[in-house]
């Protein structure tokens, strides 16, 4: 049985910074890529960023390019989200994924195509 379970949320001032990390288990981890999403209130759910399994390959969305990087370690089975010069426009839900699809599969739609998820990690930046 696969398990994704992220942690890290919190709330944080804007312009700060704040590191989420996801274990994934029940799966063979340095097979999947994974992906960080997240859901604003009364908005659709977003891609933020993605990997290929080797942490060779990433994708960030415009959004978040030059802020955010995601990065994994295989041997923890983690997947981590460094987040900096936070913006109140960054608060959401953030939800954890991993994809058996191959990388290029993934990547074409902009991190969609994951097949388990997380319950997600709220993350609220003041103003």
């Amino acid at each position: 049985q696969v398990q994704v379970v992220e942690s890290g949320g919190g709330l944080v001032q804007a312009g700060g910074s704040l590191r989420l990390s996801c274990t994934a288990s029940g799966l063979t981890f340095d097979d999947v890529v994974m992906g960080w999403f997240r859901q604003a209130p009364g908005k659709e759910r977003e891609g933020v960023s993605c990997i290929n399994g080797n942490g060779g390959s990433t994708y960030y969305a415009d959004s978040v390019t030059g802020r955010f990087t995601i990065s994994r370690d295989n041997a923890k089975n983690t997947l981590y989200l460094q987040m900096n010069s936070l913006k109140p426009e960054d608060t959401a839900t953030y939800y954890c994924a991993a994809s058996r699809r191959a990388w290029w599969k993934v990547l074409i739609k902009h991190c969609n195509g994951m097949d388990y998820w997380g319950k997600g990690t709220l993350v609220t930046i003041s103003s």
